[in-house]
């Protein structure tokens, strides 16, 4: 499947070369973007545990068993 094989200085010029086109985002992006991140982890985390309680106490109502 391999073509042809490229020794490691050419591969590291490629790299190199490919690296320099790249867009790379800006301090201000990469914070808007963690931020972001974070901040729907929390609401991710918020919604798992209400859901974990709310299906607890469905058990216990039901079952008679939990907590």
């Amino acid at each position: 499947m391999a073509s042809k094989t490229t020794n490691p200085f050419t591969f590291l010029q490629q790299v190199r070369a490919e690296t320099a086109k790249v867009t790379w985002p800006s301090r201000r992006e990469t914070m808007i973007s963690t931020m972001m991140v974070l901040a729907f982890a929390v609401l991710a985390m918020i919604f798992f545990f209400v859901a974990d309680q709310v299906m607890a106490y469905g058990v216990e109502l039901v079952l008679g068993i939990g907590r």
